[in-house]
């Protein structure tokens, strides 16, 4: 098949760089859950990974080490790898005629490169130039709930602290939190290798490298990337981000003024009725987002909402996500789903 005919058939010829990692595994899996239309899938990692192989729908599909060739007939390629990699490899994809969706921060802040979560500016996909950038997993759940805020009653201020969770970090992390845990619990040292500090029943304020403001890459990065998605660039927000002994789901604790007075009745009625926001706030019944409820739900999770006593714009919540899906690879994917279809005139790579 052609790729005139691939792209006219409604049908993608999928790579995913990067595709033995937490993140990657779960681009492969989201694929297969949605029923992406998917004609080849091509997975790429490092040599040490070359010939495993990973399912999907149904069959094993071996991976393959990314090479500078590896994205030839390729129409989408979902990229998570990190930086480097992206740096590497992106400019050749699209060089190939791809289109790649980058999960790293190589490209987030470069104003030729669209910041896309699709629930609040999916019109940015349009303009795109061969890459689209997935922000920051931290990123992504809270500006799902602050665009209806900002919509409905603009924004003033936002004060956002994350509680992250260990798979954030990669696989590394959460084997190191299993064995740290199990250490503990008998009795014994708990070893460390991926975090600064004993990760098991601890909390670490400390995600990046710290910065001569004394934020962390992290916490500029949920700062950098809010304005650029909500297109806000004079925004007043600050964040304090925090890893916590979770496996899975970033937990955010969120204070939002806004300009205008906007009644909790109506906010609610507000988060109900926007998409990929799912609310769980019924308190007399000890109802609200929980990180384990990730595993069940993709939206991103809103409870714990009520007025700030002190000021009348001020809101507070409590905001849950699944930091590989929603925050990582489902995104990715739904920004996939949104690429135009007909892309009948671009050349066949030879």
């Amino acid at each position: 098949m052609t790729f005139r005919e691939v792209c006219l058939s409604g049908e993608y010829r999928v790579a995913v760089l990067g595709a033995t990692g937490v993140v990657g595994q779960e681009m492969v899996k989201v694929l297969e859950e949605r029923n992406f239309p998917v004609a080849s899938l091509r997975l790429l990692a490092t040599e040490r990974s070359a010939g495993k192989e990973l399912e999907f729908r149904g069959e094993a599909v071996k991976i393959e080490k990314a090479g500078s060739s590896s994205f030839r007939n390729i129409d989408i390629a979902l990229f998570s790898a990190g930086s480097a990699a992206s740096r590497k490899f992106a400019p050749l994809a699209v060089k190939a005629g791809a289109v790649v969706i980058d999960n790293s921060s190589a490209f987030r802040m470069d104003n030729q490169v669209p910041l896309v979560v699709p629930e609040v500016n999916s019109q940015e996909i349009a303009g795109h130039n061969g890459i689209i950038a997935n922000p920051n997993c931290s990123t992504i759940q809270l500006v799902v709930v602050l665009k209806p805020l900002l919509d409905k009653a603009g924004l003033q201020r936002v004060i956002v602290s994350t509680y992250q969770s260990v798979s954030g970090t990669g696989k590394d992390a959460v084997r190191e939190l299993q064995s740290q845990t199990g250490a503990l619990l008998r009795h014994r040292k708990a070893h460390r290798n991926i975090y600064p500090h004993q990760i098991a029943f601890n909390i670490i304020p400390h995600i990046g490298d710290f910065e001569d403001s004394g934020y962390t890459m992290e916490e500029m990065k949920m700062v950098h990337e809010t304005r650029k998605i909500l297109d806000m660039p004079d925004l007043a927000i600050t964040a304090t981000t925090a890893r916590v002994p979770v496996f899975i789901g970033h937990t955010e604790s969120v204070y939002v003024e806004t300009v205008s007075v906007i009644p909790l009745k109506k906010l609610i009625l507000l988060l109900l009725k926007s998409p990929g926001i799912k609310l769980v706030d019924d308190t007399a019944n000890n109802k609200y987002p929980l990180p384990i409820m990730t595993e069940i739900y993709d939206e991103v999770l809103v409870g714990r909402i009520r007025r700030d006593l002190s000021i009348e714009t001020g809101l507070n919540m409590w905001i849950v996500a699944n930091n590989l899906r929603k925050g990582a690879a489902l995104n990715a994917v739904q920004i996939a789903e949104l690429l135009p279809q007909d892309k009948a005139d671009r050349p066949e790579e030879k």
